[in-house]
Parts: C-alpha cells; sequence; structure tokens
C-alpha cells in the first residue's frame, strides 16, 4: 500500500499532531493550511490520501477534492468536520468524497478509515449491468448509475422506497459490485425483533450477559465484518439503540452486551426505509444526527406505478424465471393480460408482480396467459380505489377496515399484509392488538 498523504487544515495543532501521527506510523506526509497551497503541493507530488478539512479561510474541503480529483481521479478524500458543518460534509460526499469523520477524532479511526479506501484499490470494478428483474427504465437506470458510483468507495448508503420495490435486491448488487464484494453480506431486519432482543442481535453479547445468556454469540455486525450489513426498516429502530448505532457508525467499533471492551469492526452499512426517515426526525421519532450518517448516500427507487414501462418486461422476466423447466419458452402473455398489468397500479410493486406472474402460471390452462383476478391490498385501478372512498367515515374505521381487509388478501399473513400496506411489521402487529381483531386475522 503506498502510505502517502496531503494534509490539508488551517489550525497548525491540527496539522502536526496529524502529521506526527501518520509519521510514528510510517506514513510519508505534505501538509498544507488552504487550498492553493494544498493543490499546489499535489501538483507537484501526488498523494495516495488527501485528509482535508471542510472549511479554511481560502475555500473548502469540496474545493480541495475537486481539484485534486483534477489532477487524479479517484484518489481517495476524508473531511475533517465539525459537527456544525455536517450538512456540508454529506454534500461533498454526494460529490465524491470517500467518508467525513466529525471532530474530535481519534487517530485510529482515521488510519482505519484511510486503510480502507487504499487497500482495496485496483480490485474489480462495478460491472454495471442492474440488478436482475427490478427495471430497466431511464428512472431506475439513473438510480443505478448513482448506485454504481457509490459502490466504489466505503460510504453509508440508505435507500428510501416503497415495499416491493426492489430495496434488498439493490442493497445486494451494491455489494457485489463494490471492493467488498469477497466478503459477507449480511441482513437484519430493525422490525422483526423485539426491542430487547434486537441489541444483542445487533452487536452481540458474552456469556452471562443477561439471564439465559449460556454462551458468547456474536452480532450482526461481527458477522458482517469486512462485508456489508444491511439494516432493513431502519425506521424501526428503537429509540433506546439509536445512539449506540451511532456510535458503531462513527467509530467503527461495538459494544457487546456485558463485555467491557470495544470490538473494532470493518463494515459498510446499507439502510433501507419503506418511509421518509426525514419525517420522523421531524417527528422527533429517529435522531437527526443518526439521520446525518445514513443520509450520506441517499438513494430513492421509484414505485411500480411510476415507471410503466418496465411492468412488462419485468412481466416477461418473471414469466420466464417460473415458467416449468420443460415449457421453457411456450408460454406468452396474452394481448388483454397486457393491457391489464399496464392498468394496475401495483400497491405492491415488483414483489406484487412477481406473485401475479407465478399465479397466472400455475393456473394457465393454455399457453396464453389470460387476464388474472388481482387481489392486493387496493383496488386494481386508480379510478375503482378512488370511488371505494366514503364521506362520513373516520380515519381510525378506514384504517382499520383496511387492515382487517388486507389480512383476509393475505390469509392472516402479517408479513404480507405490512409489504401491501407499505407499513412495518411492528405496525400491524400493534394495529392488530388496538383494534383487538380476532386471533385467526392475526395467524
Amino acid at each position: 500500500m503506498n502510505n502517502n498523504v496531503l494534509i490539508v487544515d488551517d489550525e497548525a495543532a491540527m496539522r502536526a499532531a496529524l502529521e506526527a501521527n501518520f509519521r510514528r506510523r510510517g506514513w510519508r506526509v505534505q501538509t498544507a493550511e488552504g487550498v492553493c497551497e494544498a493543490l499546489s503541493k499535489f501538483r507537484s507530488a501526488p498523494s495516495a490520501l488527501v485528509v482535508s478539512d471542510m472549511r479554511m479561510p481560502d475555500g473548502d474541503g469540496l474545493q480541495v477534492m475537486q481539484g485534486v480529483r483534477t489532477c487524479v481521479p479517484d484518489t481517495p478524500v476524508i473531511f475533517l468536520t465539525a459537527y456544525g458543518s455536517v450538512p456540508n460534509a454529506v454534500q461533498a460526499i454526494r460529490e465524491g468524497a470517500c467518508d467525513y469523520l466529525q471532530k474530535p477524532v481519534s487517530f485510529e479511526q482515521l488510519e482505519a478509515a484511510a486503510e480502507r479506501f487504499l487497500a482495496p484499490r485496483g480490485r474489480e470494478e462495478p460491472s454495471g449491468s442492474a440488478p436482475e428483474g427490478v427495471g430497466n427504465s431511464p428512472s431506475f437506470c439513473s438510480v443505478i448509475a448513482r448506485a454504481e458510483r457509490v459502490a466504489r468507495t466505503d460510504a453509508d448508503v440508505l435507500i428510501e422506497a416503497e415495499s416491493g420495490t426492489g430495496k434488498e435486491l439493490l442493497a445486494r448488487w451494491i455489494h457485489r459490485s463494490s471492493p467488498r464484494s469477497g466478503g459477507p453480506f449480511v441482513a437484519v431486519n430493525c422490525s422483526a425483533f423485539p426491542e430487547n432482543l434486537l441489541e444483542s442481535e445487533l452487536f452481540g453479547h458474552v456469556r452471562g450477559a443477561f439471564t439465559g445468556a449460556s454462551a458468547a454469540k456474536p452480532g450482526k455486525f461481527e458477522l458482517a465484518d469486512g462485508g456489508t450489513l444491511l439494516l432493513d426498516e431502519i425506521g424501526e429502530l428503537p429509540a433506546s439503540l439509536q445512539p449506540k448505532l451511532l456510535r458503531a457508525l462513527q467509530e467503527r467499533e461495538i459494544d457487546r452486551l456485558g463485555d467491557t471492551k470495544p470490538v473494532p469492526v470493518n463494515v459498510r452499512v446499507i439502510a433501507t426505509t419503506n418511509r421518509s426517515l426525514r419525517a420522523q426526525v421531524d417527528a422527533g421519532d429517529f435522531r437527526a444526527d443518526l439521520f446525518y450518517r445514513l443520509h450520506v448516500v441517499p438513494l430513492t427507487i421509484p414505485p411500480l406505478r411510476d415507471r410503466r414501462e418496465d411492468i412488462l418486461p419485468l412481466a416477461e422476466h418473471f414469466l420466464r424465471k417460473h415458467e416449468p423447466k420443460g415449457q421453457r419458452g411456450l408460454f406468452r402473455i396474452g394481448p388483454e393480460f397486457a393491457t391489464q398489468l399496464e392498468a394496475h397500479d401495483w400497491p405492491g410493486n415488483v414483489r406484487e408482480l412477481e406473485n401475479l406472474m407465478r399465479r397466472a402460471l400455475a393456473l394457465a390452462t393454455s399457453s396464453v396467459l389470460e387476464p388474472q383476478s388481482i387481489d392486493s391490498a387496493g383496488s386494481s385501478s386508480r379510478d375503482e380505489r378512488a370511488g371505494a372512498v366514503k364521506s362520513g367515515v373516520t380515519l381510525q374505521s378506514m384504517e382499520r377496515q383496511l387492515l382487517e381487509k388486507t389480512l383476509e388478501v393475505t390469509h392472516g399473513n402479517r408479513t404480507r399484509a405490512a409489504q401491501l400496506m407499505g407499513v412495518s411489521l411492528r405496525t400491524v402487529r400493534n394495529k392488530i392488538r388496538e383494534y383487538g381483531l380476532p386471533a385467526w386475522r392475526a395467524s
């Protein structure tokens, strides 16, 4: 590894401290107190890594990064920033920086980040092909292009999209397209565990940490070491665990339950949510500092109703994926079925479309697939849905009716009901208790 770093900071004490620490670890160091000096030195002798403050008298860290990248594209740049400059650092990350560390920062944390970005250089680049079975429309391709750029970095990612749009598929594609592809991909659903178990699931525990802990158990962070950790439904993370997750993201170390010393982890985090985290921050349900830490590179997958040009190609993809092995290429989508597919609004998105195509194949009486009865949480068209809403009905009553209807459609499957309604499994469970629905509906 080429241990050659350029440090840019207008505070002499900070420059001296960083230079001393880097040299002590065997790095070759250049320093600069501002943008102009930094770019002049970099042009004369390019460094493998740049560590820059965000605010300086003659400019900012973004100008440093832009000038450096003009000379040597893809040079890793890490920003050091005070809390008040976090939004600026996040913006810089979106424009190509590798990471930002909030002051005060330990040198061990900085060096660990530096090594993450330098060690993988030269490994296989992303293939550029989109995740299978998600879409090829212009709006989705723009998401893929952005995801491909971020895959080359180690930045954390937030994917905001409706249920069924393929968030986990995109997360796995980012992992496969990244320098971490040789490491593990570990997924955990933040809404699938009671609060008292989720902490152990994420961070692990030592023997005797609590009643029943007869042996030590590594958490998902440790299991994902060297790879990618997917935190699904991050908006459901209990408030009591949000500070601990923030610390894990900032320090890249975790505290096992019952342990007395932290455990370092080398993990890239991808978080997903089916609702707006910013709205949860505004409502006081999600920490703003954790939101900024996760919101480094946001990706939004458009719902299927907003990219209708994807519907028939995806239907064809699922047709070929699920047709019997001995009948490959036999089936085709009839014209009336195609019209029905394009007219439907797909509240369950790509997942709903795939399930419908599987059912159409299972019930097919000929090689031409005919229109199907579409059972989803809403009507099969915008006009039908609009006509189903009656005046004089309370919001609470409508919510209960929707939940009951959805549970009927899913035969009491709460996970499927949550997916169709675009809410978390925990929300469905709570609403079942709140409305006192019969036990058979909650099975």
